[in-house]
């Protein structure tokens, strides 16, 4: 299937294919993309990058996480992760959103699940990546729509780490994913009482594994980077 056909599919046949975690074709060891690269799937400016760390080896497996931006945000707003990932061997996969800000209206069913779905596609036809730990996460609006996304795709995202979230509005539920949520008690963008402390309750109610922080600073992710990778990895 060539790349411009894979872009067409609809969010559902684009995360259908995401379920199939082998490769299509052999890489060789010296041709890894180690550290940060272009991931190389869009024509405009709006595509991101793939981090791989030195200690992934070919034919062995290695978790991955699928990390999503803030508003107006780009690839680089995944960087804080690269010093862990290469500390604690997790592939990260940092798209970005086709508009300024991920998609609002149908959350998970839009052009962004399609990229998404095209982008995880692609690291899995180059790299060996660990189907019990395929992570989706990412900060603030990035972080809502990460929750909503693996919400309903909870069958593909075994763990979600969302930092600073606000209201999640998933479409449908699906499968049981492990979650980690981090919060600030000073956000006064996403309040904490409106957001966080609002729905992680409901959450656990309704069965979902979750771990859930609380920071004493603002907007973001606060201190919990290593605590959430850490826990990706052996959680």
């Amino acid at each position: 299937m060539d790349r411009r056909r894979f872009l067409a599919l609809g969010a559902t046949g684009a995360l259908g294919l995401m379920h199939g975690g082998s490769r299509l074709r052999a890489q060789p060891q010296d041709e890894i993309p180690w550290g940060e690269t272009r991931l190389g799937l869009s024509d405009d400016f709006r595509d991101g990058s793939l981090y791989v760390p030195k200690k992934y080896e070919d034919g062995k497996p290695m978790p991955v996480l699928i990390m999503l931006h803030g508003l107006g945000g780009a690839a680089t707003g995944a960087r804080f992760t690269f010093p862990l990932a290469e500390e604690l061997g997790v592939i990260i996969i940092a798209p970005e959103s086709r508009e300024l800000t991920w998609g609002q209206s149908v959350p998970g069913f839009d052009d962004d699940v399609k990229y998404i779905g095209a982008a995880y596609r692609h690291v899995t036809q180059l790299l060996d990546v660990d189907p019990t730990r395929v992570g989706l996460g990412g900060v603030s609006d990035g972080a809502t729509y990460a929750l909503s996304m693996g919400l309903a795709y909870g069958d593909v995202f075994n763990h979600l780490m969302i930092f600073a979230a606000g209201i999640p509005s998933p479409l449908r539920r699906r499968g049981k994913p492990k979650i980690f949520v981090g919060h600030g008690v000073e956000d006064h963008q996403m309040p904490i009482d409106d957001t966080a402390r609002n729905w992680v309750p409901k959450l656990k109610a309704e069965g979902y594994d979750v771990t859930y922080r609380e920071h004493a600073g603002g907007h973001g992710v606060g201190p919990l980077a290593r605590e959430a990778m850490q826990w990706l990895v052996t959680g």
